[in-house]
């Protein structure tokens, strides 16, 4: 067990940002890995031109990388905002034409997972109607998801960083997971399990596992304190990734940490491990 026998991915909206956008899976392909995950890159608009879309499609092919996690429209991430789908109004909108977008881009690269962000409480709105309008919003993007041989995400992120985001506890977020599934009958709604962010909770990560194993669909990983690279915090993550692959997770493990320089932040990795398997 170990690192060596996990699949990681490393996420280019928060590793390699000192490079454009298309220079960026060279930049992971040359540290060694060939999987890398994404936010989705055009915070300014839900659907960008098929020109912008071809050519990150091109800078994944020609660096030998595969994109396996995207999230669909967002908002200003990084920024203020923590998805759009509840968001009443313009924002869920958005959200609503970028799900058909999203899921041909996917498909076009062969991502078989889309990250959906809930979308942060909005001053004046009723939470009834914003989860009632993320519902709905939810079941459009699994079925799209569905269309294209991928799974639908639900991310819970961590109070202290994200204070209005109401998936702040792995519980809040399974329960979303469970009425999208629900909903649709699809069965492809799953958890995206942040050790990060549940570690920021407070949360016990290894009761997490060991509830919610079966429900995970991706994992994402950063050290704690300071969302560093492993072993520049506190967090067993060497052991928590063998007790998911202990449960049954086989998936990809998203390199989501912050590093000011990410080539040199690879080290706790052996190079032979990087490559996905």
């Amino acid at each position: 067990m170990g690192y060596s026998d996990q699949r990681f991915d490393v996420n280019l909206s928060i590793l390699f940002t000192e490079l454009p956008l298309l220079e960026r899976p060279a930049a992971a392909a040359a540290a060694g890995f060939t999987a890398v995950e994404l936010w989705w890159p055009w915070i300014e608009t839900p659907t960008p031109a098929q020109a912008e879309l071809d050519a990150l499609k091109k800078a994944l092919d020609d660096a030998g990388t595969r994109l396996v996690g995207l999230n669909f429209y967002a908002g200003a991430l990084p920024g203020p905002d923590r998805g759009a789908l509840s968001v009443p109004g313009e924002e869920s909108d958005r959200f609503r034409a970028n799900i058909e977008v999203a899921a041909d881009f996917a498909a076009s690269v062969g991502c078989k997972a889309l990250n959906a962000l809930y979308g942060n409480r909005v001053e004046g709105a009723d939470p009834q109607v914003q989860d009632a309008l993320a519902l709905e919003n939810l079941v459009l993007a699994a079925r799209a998801a569905d269309r294209v041989g991928a799974i639908l995400l639900i991310e819970a992120l961590n109070k202290p960083e994200s204070p209005l985001y109401p998936l702040v506890s792995a519980p809040s977020a399974i329960e979303v997971v469970d009425k999208v599934n629900a909903a649709t009958g699809l069965g492809n709604a799953k958890f995206l399990l942040d050790i990060y962010h549940l570690s920021m909770n407070g949360e016990d990560v290894s009761q997490v596992i060991e509830a919610y194993a079966d429900k995970t669909g991706h994992v994402q990983i950063a050290d704690n304190p300071g969302r560093g690279a492993p072993g520049t915090g506190s967090l067993p993550l060497e052991a928590l990734l063998d007790q998911l692959a202990k449960a049954g997770y086989d998936g990809w493990v998203g390199l989501e940490y912050k590093a000011a320089d990410a080539a040199a932040s690879f080290e706790w990795l052996p190079a032979e491990a990087r490559a996905a398997r």
